[in-house]
């Protein structure tokens, strides 16, 4: 016998206008696992690019019932979304950055109420990376841990997040990592962790090509955590699903 045929989650997608919701907009379109019943934005002149159900900002209390959005906004949108998703139950799946404390906060108070995801970057591969980095700076205790990243050359922050990110899980495994960073030409994003000791060393290197990875890796995220418990979960808790 075949498998019954679930229902597609509903998706709302907040930030909808922008570079990222366009392309969430277009690779939801190719998932028979999401249906989007909201393209949220700013205004109501964004509607005509948005080709989906449209609905503003300013009347976001209103949206169609969602089992999970998905924000790419601004920083001063990113609490009205938070607080509709923790009122009606729905998973939050954010990549807004330049988040204030208050916001944090606000992140891990919502987590008691519904699952949550935020992440700086949603490349399925890096999630895979900083799994890989950890365990290797756990069995490595000894050895040198330099991350090398490089860029586009309009990327102003360096380390990049992703670096610092991928540092961060080195240092839960045990390794003190240095930092160097390129600024060239339009690379999207490498990232290079080098284990160093006597005699040898080890590379764990993830290269990004094309920007869809991102998206793609938010939209694996919206399809996996509705259903699981309340709570913050990172996107390599998600690997294998969705």
């Amino acid at each position: 016998m075949s498998e019954p045929q679930h229902a597609p989650l509903r998706l709302l997608i907040h930030g909808a206008s922008g570079r990222m919701g366009q392309t969430l907009l277009r690779l939801a379109a190719e998932r028979d696992d999401l249906r989007v019943v909201s393209a949220v934005a700013p205004t109501t002149a964004d509607a005509g690019l948005l080709g989906q159900p449209f609905h503003p900002v300013t009347d976001l209390e209103n949206a169609p019932d969602f089992d999970v959005a998905v924000d790419f906004s601004l920083p001063a949108a990113f609490e009205a979304i938070l607080s509709l998703c923790a009122q009606r139950g729905a998973a939050f799946v954010s990549g807004t950055t330049g988040l204030a404390a208050q916001q944090q906060r606000a992140l891990q108070a919502a987590s008691r109420f519904v699952p949550v995801l935020w992440s700086a970057n949603f490349s399925l591969g890096v999630a895979v990376l900083d799994d890989l980095v950890e365990r290797a700076a756990a069995a490595l205790k000894a050895w040198d841990c330099d991350i090398v990243e490089a860029h586009h050359t309009r990327k102003l922050d360096a380390p990049s997040g992703t670096a610092l990110a991928l540092g961060a899980a080195a240092q839960r495994g045990g390794a003190d990592p240095r930092y160097a960073s390129l600024r060239a030409g339009d690379i999207v994003g490498e990232h290079l962790v080098q284990f160093a000791g006597p005699g040898e060393r080890i590379e764990l290197i993830h290269r990004a090509t094309n920007r869809d990875i991102f998206a793609r890796g938010a939209l694996h995220a919206a399809a996996a955590l509705p259903g699981r418990a309340a709570g913050s979960y990172r996107l390599r808790d998600l690997l294998g699903n969705g």
